[in-house]
């Protein structure tokens, strides 16, 4: 009994000791309204899918504990539900039955899970499991038209992700070269019933119940001085699923293909290895990542940055000219009416030429002994129905989504294009933010199916933030956007955000 006394004393001793669990938490009602059949593209793009639609009213509430990046081992975990009313966008779907065509209203669900997700760490390495909303881990999601390969656009996808919390010094470099990386898989059916309810159901295909594989690996020379290099690759792949082809309404037994997975569909969609049917199994895509870094005596940065994006090995291998995603950013050390500046040039036009022809796919008996990869097709494969998420592009916004499809076609249509993107952000007075956004596009298609006339967009944006000191964790947010042209569409619209954020000590 004198011994159970004691341990109960010793525990009651250490419990004012143990460290507070803190809960971010934010509160947030969103109205939006406009003309056209979408939101303005600077409304939709980067936001983690959450505002598709012209009209809206939506109310969302998250709480999260956040991991400790100073302790050896920390953990956190999080929650995000958006609901409220949307309006609907008509899109065409044709039933079979009739032999017609007739208008479908789509739109978001009433309420979704937008973030579920629980985390820990230990020392330098992670792992994450739910969804969780990740931005580029090359390009500013704030001011940048959007990472080639992953970023700000799409929902987060349910699935699990590890790798290294930071960089890493490599042993024996004495810190002049660091590492990071990361890997996870996740379930890109998520978005199945979406994908069902925009299809048309006459021609093309869709494919559902997919998953999807990401990773990244990115090497740096030491940040502590003034100039730092960067270099490195980003890599995803969709594997498995349900595939259905349809010709005039009528679905094509013959074409129907159930992916089944087994353990070797998870490690190709790591390496890539030839499948059954001698081609690579899955659809692998991804970029090559540059970036330099240079930090001014008052400690403003200037960044300079490329992504070279790829489809398959003529990508890698740099067989696509000119393509990519070539960015000047400019950073300060403090507030002021410049906080931060982005000015990019997109170019996509190449995709290592029009032609594909791979002889070492085939055992035909075909005698062409040359070879010639190409026809790359950004974002397309013949298998999948777009390197997408609930109708957003998961890669760069400036790709135009399927969700803009109102023929039902479940394709990316617009991956041949040229333009350029502005940003500019800062503070007015110490209370009030501001951003600019600003675009210019001219699309020629797709490789496989050219535009008969050639579509351009322009689109821009304003927004302000005011965050009254006297009310701390207040904010108010107010936003106009348009867009004018033949590639999205004439679109306008004005937002409101009132959001309120806190911290819970338990």
């Amino acid at each position: 009994m004198r011994a159970l006394l004691a341990g109960i004393a010793i525990v009651l001793g250490w419990l004012p000791a143990m460290p507070q669990m803190q809960i971010d938490y934010r509160v947030a009602l969103t109205a939006n309204a406009g003309s056209g059949d979408f939101a303005p593209y600077y409304m939709m793009s980067n936001v983690h899918g959450t505002l598709t639609q012209p009209y809206s009213t939506l109310l969302r509430a998250s709480a999260e504990k956040k991991m400790d990046s100073s302790q050896r081992f920390s953990y956190g975990f999080g929650v995000d539900v958006i609901g409220g009313y949307t309006s609907n966008t008509s899109y065409a779907r044709y039933d079979n039955s009739s032999k017609s065509w007739y208008v479908n209203e789509q739109g978001p669900a009433p309420v979704w899970l937008q973030q579920l997700y629980a985390e820990v760490k230990y020392r330098c390495l992670f792992i994450s499991a739910g969804m969780k909303e990740r931005g580029s881990v090359l390009v500013n999601d704030a001011l940048s038209s959007g990472d080639m390969t992953y970023s700000a656009n799409a929902r987060p996808i349910p699935g699990v992700r590890m790798g290294f919390v930071d960089f890493q010094d490599i042993p024996l470099t004495r810190g002049w070269v660091q590492i990071r990386g990361e890997l996870s898989y996740g379930y890109g059916g998520v978005s199945a019933d979406w994908l069902e309810n925009h299809y048309n159901y006459h021609d093309a295909f869709i494919c559902t119940k997919e998953w999807y594989c990401y990773k990244y690996v990115h090497f740096r020379t030491n940040p502590d001085k003034p100039f730092s290099f960067l270099v490195g690759m980003q890599s995803t792949c969709q594997f498995g699923g349900e595939f259905h082809r349809y010709f005039n309404g009528n679905e094509a037994e013959s074409y129907y293909q159930d992916r089944s997975l087994n353990i070797g569909s998870f490690f190709k969609a790591i390496i890539p290895m030839v499948g059954n049917s001698n081609y690579y199994e899955g659809n692998h895509l991804g970029s090559w990542d540059v970036l330099g870094r240079y930090r001014f005596r008052n400690g403003s940065e200037l960044k300079v940055y490329y992504q070279s994006p790829w489809e398959d090995g003529s990508g890698i291998g740099k067989l696509n000219g000119f393509d990519g995603l070539y960015g000047v950013e400019y950073r300060s050390n403090g507030s002021g009416i410049v906080e931060g500046a982005v000015v990019e040039y997109i170019d996509l036009t190449n995709q290592s030429g029009p032609m594909h022809w791979a002889p070492g796919q085939f055992d035909l008996g075909y005698l062409i002994p040359n070879e010639a990869t190409g026809s790359d097709d950004y974002y397309n494969n013949v298998d999948y129905n777009g390197y997408q998420v609930y109708g957003q592009v998961i890669g760069s916004p400036f790709i135009k989504s399927p969700i803009y499809n109102t023929d039902g076609h479940m394709r990316i249509t617009d991956n041949r294009l040229r333009g350029f993107h502005v940003g500019l952000m800062g503070h007015i007075t110490p209370q009030v933010s501001y951003r600019l956004l600003a675009s210019y596009r001219y699309s020629w298609g797709t490789p496989y199916v050219p535009s008969l006339e050639n579509t351009h967009g322009t689109s821009a944006s304003i927004e302000g933030t005011y965050r009254p000191s006297s009310v701390p964790g207040l904010s108010v947010k107010a936003q106009l956007a348009i867009d004018r042209g033949s590639l999205l569409g004439d679109n306008f619209g004005g937002l409101l955000t009132v959001s309120y954020e806190g911290l819970l000590n338990l």
